[in-house]
């Protein structure tokens, strides 16, 4: 077969059919016990004998399946049964290559959670069937890629591992909990519903059964959870999705808020082609951006407004134009140059 138009793979095989094609031609012919040889394997495969010789190896050496020549018969076969056969790698593309990098520097994401260890040994079997020249280019493409995870929780194994066990087994929880800005500690007792991860934050979903109402708990606070007795259902009528769907971020609200913020030329490069909340509206004036945005409250969107400084304004509502107002008032007396 002309060498021409054959597509290189790995370890020198080329033929310009996909790998596992040829590979599972030979793993048939091999469970079928009809003990091809080199010459029978390289016409029926369209390749030559070299290649056929390159393919054995591979799937003997890199595969580990039980490939051995019977003198007798005068061909190949299983020297024990093969009940399936093993991932074979297509090549790999530049964009696929990519793709494993960001995936790998995003596993720091889920650090002292019980799926890192899995996910680590996931990337680390997909990384295993790659060539000596797809992992030194996967070395380079390393120092393109800086993924920078903004204040991750640092979370304790043994916590998440109780938690995503309650979850999935329907179990009640009881907890000690720190309530944001408090020192006293209390127990909570909790139907745990559902994980989030928000902003790299992890939260816990759930009812209280004290408070009779569902809850949103910063996983980094929870201390001590035990599994109690029995198992709840949770109710159908519950989505993670619709409860969190008018939040800004993870807090929850329940009044109805049209917020609309003005952004100068300057935060309108920053904020344009971004998306910020499903309910974001954007329209373009002459000196920038107007975005809005439909929510059940004004929490997390005061902070949001503040970070973009002297960029952005409270158009409406006049509660969140006050309470940032209110703010930067505060602000200028705490840094001001004139204070007493």
């Amino acid at each position: 077969m002309a060498r021409a138009g054959r597509r290189a793979y790995r370890d020198g095989m080329e033929c310009n059919r996909p790998i596992l094609d040829l590979i599972r031609i030979i793993h048939a012919r091999l469970c079928a016990r009809s003990y091809p040889n080199r010459p029978q394997l390289a016409q029926a495969l369209e390749v030559d004998v070299r290649t056929v010789s390159r393919y054995l190896d591979y799937m003997r050496d890199r595969l580990g399946l039980p490939i051995d020549y019977d003198p007798k018969r005068r061909g190949y076969c299983y020297t024990k049964p093969v009940e399936r056969l093993p991932v074979v790698p297509e090549a790999v593309s530049e964009s696929e290559l990519f793709a494993m990098l960001v995936a790998a520097k995003a596993l720091g994401q889920y650090r002292g959670t019980p799926w890192h260890a899995p996910l680590e040994k996931a990337f680390r079997k997909m990384t295993a069937h790659l060539d000596n020249r797809d992992l030194i280019h996967l070395e380079e493409l390393d120092g393109m890629l800086d993924l920078r995870l903004a204040g991750p929780d640092e979370l304790n194994p043994e916590v998440f591992a109780v938690l995503t066990e309650a979850i999935t087994r329907r179990r009640p929880l009881e907890f000690a909990y720190r309530k944001h800005s408090e020192r006293t500690i209390g127990r909570r007792r909790v139907n745990p519903y559902q994980l989030a991860c928000v902003l790299n934050r992890f939260y816990l979903i759930g009812l209280d059964l004290d408070r009779d109402a569902i809850r949103v708990f910063v996983v980094g606070r929870i201390r001590d959870p035990r599994m109690g007795p029995g198992r709840f259902k949770r109710p159908d009528s519950f989505s993670g999705k619709d409860y969190l769907k008018r939040s800004f971020g993870i807090f929850r609200g329940n009044a109805d808020y049209r917020v609309v913020i003005d952004l100068d030329a300057w935060g309108a490069d920053v904020f344009r082609d971004r998306r910020w909340h499903a309910s974001q509206q954007v329209e373009e004036t002459a000196n920038g951006l107007r975005v809005s945005f439909q929510l059940d409250n004004l929490e997390e969107i005061e902070s949001w407004v503040l970070a973009w400084g002297l960029h952005a304004t409270v158009v409406e509502p006049a509660e969140l134009a006050d309470r940032v107002g209110n703010i930067a008032r505060g602000l200028a007396g705490r840094y001001g140059n004139d204070k007493g």
